[in-house]
């Protein structure tokens, strides 16, 4: 059983929302530490993942719920790296069909899951258990990142 998210947010999977799931997600990187880089590699990985439910999951529709949990991540007392899930009520797919697509076959689109998988550390997809699809993602902070005073949600 997971913990609690200290954070746990409920969006519609209309795209009106993503910039401020982007802004919210990379102002909690910021917090804990993350470099601006490394705010905004997390905020695109959270902007694609969510794009993916909008498209490909609830396929355009804008009225679906989707819901995002953010963690601190901790080792030794301190913060050092970020968790994040998205889950929605999508259609199930086998996590082992959640491919990209080829890079060598270059045109729009499509790389949503490559982008993810070279942005984050940790990517698992899963089944929920009744309806819909689950997206861990974890990012760590690198050897030089410290914490903004009182950030340390450890």
């Amino acid at each position: 059983m997971t913990p609690r998210p200290p954070l746990r947010v409920e969006l519609l999977s209309d795209p009106l929302y993503l910039s401020g799931a982007r802004e919210m997600v990379a102002a909690i990187a910021r917090r804990i530490g993350f470099s601006e880089e490394g705010c905004g590699q997390i905020a695109l990985a959270i902007d694609e993942a969510l794009c993916n439910v909008m498209r490909h999951g609830y396929e355009g529709r804008t009225d679906r719920p989707i819901w995002i949990s953010v963690w601190p991540q901790c080792a030794g007392g301190r913060t050092n790296g970020i968790r994040i899930i998205v889950e929605d009520e999508a259609r199930q797919v086998d996590p082992a069909q959640i491919k990209s697509r080829d890079l060598d076959d270059v045109r729009p689109g499509g790389l949503g899951v490559h982008i993810i998988s070279e942005v984050m550390d940790e990517v698992i997809y899963e089944k929920r258990a009744s309806t819909g699809m689950r997206l861990c993602m974890m990012k760590c902070c690198s050897e030089d990142t410290v914490p903004t005073e009182n950030a340390d949600g450890c």
